[in-house]
């Protein structure tokens, strides 16, 4: 059995999995309004989900728009300014009055209007800087929102097999129990026939309640495993739900990964990774943005204004047209004692970005120890799956032996009873292995970043 979820991030996961006889169908989820029918969910449907209502995504969402607004920020810090003043007044005694020149003694209004602009021409690359640190922190931020959706798909993928996995694990129960069932019935027949004793049948009617108690449980891990994707999916727990994992196909047993092709593949596929070397980018820019502080700034200036009093006789117009003027100006600043703030800053930076680097060494550890414990378990998945397979075939026979010898007399219940278990234990173990080596599939493929196929 093969569950072949896909993790590419922001797009509905097109699934074929390997599912169970039985599937991961059923109803699920505490209980809902009565008689309501269950809705259906599929593998698609919950990542598609998940997607849209995971927190974890949401923020990363939030975090990938914030970095943008920075970035237009920055941007529009490049472009020159542009302010208009209005200024009025109501003058009443004696005052000067600029416009006149001169002190007047009388009730007068004025007013004055004009446009200001200025244009930074150089500050040492600093806006450039600050505009390159913001975008590296928005690339940053769309990496790590890829690698969000990543782990919220990888898991629903978990969730699903798991799922998966409990109904095969009830079906086992289930097959069990009808097995005891008729042997019961068999038994009952031979002791009315007085080939068997009594206490054989009172022996396997116990047998099949204690079945009957590890199908109940075996329900319960059921109900447990579709709690699980409610709580994923961010689902109305009140509500009854459908899980419908997608189609089966086999195993594929003899899959090989190379695990230096794996780590490999990692470095360039990993979204984290990515998204702390855009980290690394962004500190090494404010380094830049910081030094700038110790250079010169040059800006250019212009102002246009014009103005009315009303102590003067001349009309609105005449005045507002004489009294018009601007200019433009070039200011140069140049930082010769700032009591070591700019140097402050540059040091500051420079911590950070040497911090950056660190973390990127980190990460790339911890992607290689992802990939490398992903591979292991992979590894010890196939070899348990082998082991399980030969001790269900070996348990099967154990059985139709022990029952072969029982009929003839050559056997006693408790032997049967023993082997029985045993095959029970078996086909249980085997579900588990094959469920668990789909799912260390799914764990190398995300510890890669992406697919994982034809690495061998």
């Amino acid at each position: 059995m093969k569950l072949m979820f896909c993790l590419t991030a922001g797009t509905r996961a097109a699934a074929s999995v390997a599912g169970a006889q039985g599937g991961a169908g059923g109803a699920g989820g505490a209980g809902g309004a009565g008689g309501a029918a269950p809705q259906r969910i599929t593998y698609d449907d919950a990542v598609s989900i998940a997607l849209k209502q995971n927190v974890s995504v949401k923020q990363a969402e939030n975090a990938t728009e914030l970095s943008g607004a920075t970035v237009s920020q920055q941007q529009k810090a490049m472009l020159p300014s542009l302010s208009l003043s209005v200024t009025g007044s109501n003058n009443v005694g004696r005052n000067f009055s600029q416009s006149e020149g001169t002190i007047i003694n009388q009730q007068s209004q004025a007013l004055s209007t004009g446009l200001s602009s200025s244009l930074t021409l150089f500050d040492g690359g600093k806006n450039i800087s600050s505009l390159r640190s913001a975008r590296a922190d928005q690339e940053a931020s769309e990496q790590d929102l890829a690698r969000t959706r990543q782990s919220a798909v990888f898991t629903v993928a978990s969730n699903f097999v798991s799922l998966t996995n409990a109904n095969e694990q009830l079906k086992v129960q289930q097959e069990n129990l009808v097995a005891l069932q008729n042997q019961e019935q068999q038994i009952e027949a031979f002791v009315k026939a007085g080939s068997r004793p009594i206490a054989d049948l009172y022996q396997q009617q116990a047998l099949v309640a204690n079945a009957q108690l590890s199908v109940v449980q075996a329900q319960r891990g059921v109900d447990l495993a579709k709690v699980d994707i409610i709580q994923t999916l961010q689902l109305d727990p009140a509500a009854t739900y459908d899980f419908v994992a997608p189609a089966a196909t086999e195993v594929a047993m003899n899959k090989t990964y190379n695990l230096d092709s794996l780590v490999a593949l990692a470095y360039t596929n990993r979204a984290d990774l990515a998204a702390q070397s855009a980290r690394v980018e962004a500190a090494g820019q404010d380094v830049k943005a910081a030094a700038a502080g110790k250079l010169p700034t040059i800006s250019l200036t212009g102002s246009y204004s014009t103005a009315y009093n009303s102590a003067t006789d001349l009309s609105i117009a005449n005045q507002l047209d004489q009294r018009r003027g601007g200019g433009l100006g070039v200011g140069i600043s140049i930082p010769i004692f700032d009591r070591g703030s700019a140097s402050a800053a540059e040091q500051r930076a420079e911590i950070a970005e040497s911090n950056a680097q660190l973390a990127l060494s980190q990460q790339r550890q911890a992607i290689a120890l992802d990939v490398r414990r992903a591979y292991l378990d992979f590894s010890s998945a196939k070899q348990q799956l082998t082991a399980a397979t030969a001790q269900l075939a070996a348990a099967q026979k154990a059985v139709e032996a022990t029952q072969a010898r029982y009929k003839v007399g050559a056997a006693t219940l408790v032997e049967v009873s023993q082997a029985q278990a045993q095959e029970v234990s078996a086909a249980s173990a085997l579900a588990t292995a094959r469920n668990n080596l789909v799912l260390q599939e799914k764990a190398i493929e995300f510890a890669v970043g992406g697919s994982a196929e034809g690495r061998t």
